[in-house]
């Protein structure tokens, strides 16, 4: 069996082959900054691999999973990544190479490779939440091997949380919301604050412990709504120290109220081998629609 992963993402596109063990036989990365060059780029890659049997994709978005909507498959006007918006990935895709393809977000590919991942580690797990933070934010859900939400995607970067005391007078970000979460914790607000791009400010920057407070509520909100066995943080954002951060004011706003594992096991940073989340993802997604068929946006058998 030979898997395709396209992990479609804002800045690259990172395409992969591999087999059902998930091994990858090759990979290439192409600049997304040009839908039309990359999308290129991205079909000659996989025609070169007459074998392909299925692809999944990870696409950043909005994109539209939902098989009963005429835009299927496509990057939609909300995108902020303007040059994309309209670009239908999976027509591209299928015209090109006829083989089953399965798409769905990033972050619920990501997601999906770390429920795969816990598993191949033997751990008892039927439940895993992805919170990517960089550029923006984003979640993925996975509940006993299916994806949730029936009327599309979540959109769990939006929403609302409460302010910390030293940050309000800080309007956020977001085009929509203002002072969602992702208006108050994606990357771009260090600049906003500071004037400095996150890479350049110390840890012991005060922004980093508001940033911590914000994702610390997602990531209860989470829990106390989902109860997944395990929340995982990813993207470029993310640091260990970072997450201790985010796991002391989880504790503190959680208090106790309901059971979950240790800390250190609950709230964790990705575990699949080289960051690997997402193409891990997408070759189990795309051995699950080869052998169960295309029609399987949201729940596809384990």
């Amino acid at each position: 069996m030979l898997l395709g992963s396209i992990e479609a993402g804002g800045t690259k596109f990172v395409c992969a082959v591999g087999n059902e063990k998930y091994q990858i036989i090759e990979q290439e990365t192409f600049s997304s900054k040009v839908p039309e060059q990359t999308l290129k780029e991205t079909v000659e890659f996989f025609q070169r691999f007459p074998e392909l049997d299925a692809i999944g994709i990870a696409a950043f978005g909005p994109v539209e999973v939902r098989l009963d909507q005429a835009d299927y498959g496509v990057i939609t006007n909300n995108t902020p990544k303007i040059a994309w918006r309209n670009v239908n990935l999976v027509k591209t895709i299928k015209d090109a190479i006829d083989v089953p393809v399965f798409i769905t977000s990033d972050v619920n590919g990501s997601a999906y490779g770390e429920y795969v991942a816990a598993k191949q580690r033997g751990e008892k797990i039927d439940s895993v939440v992805y919170y990517t933070v960089g550029t923006g934010i984003g979640a993925g859900i996975v509940i006993d091997g299916h994806f949730i939400g029936a009327l599309g995607l979540q959109e769990m970067g939006h929403v609302k949380v409460k302010r910390h005391p030293d940050d309000l007078a800080f309007g956020g970000l977001c085009p929509h919301h203002g002072d969602c979460l992702e208006g108050l914790a994606s990357g771009p607000t260090f600049e906003a604050r500071t004037g400095k791009n996150g890479k350049n400010v110390p840890l012991d920057d005060p922004s980093w412990d508001i940033m911590a407070y914000y994702l610390a509520q997602a990531a209860v909100q989470t829990t106390l709504t989902v109860r997944p066995n395990k929340i995982v943080f990813g993207g470029g954002v993310l640091s260990p120290k970072f997450l201790d951060m985010i796991r002391k004011h989880f504790d503190q706003e959680l208090n106790g109220y309901v059971d979950i594992p240790p800390l250190d096991e609950y709230l964790t940073m990705p575990e699949a081998e080289n960051n690997g989340s997402a193409t891990v993802g997408d070759f189990e997604l795309a051995r699950k629609v080869l052998i169960a068929g295309e029609g399987h946006a949201f729940a596809i058998d384990r």
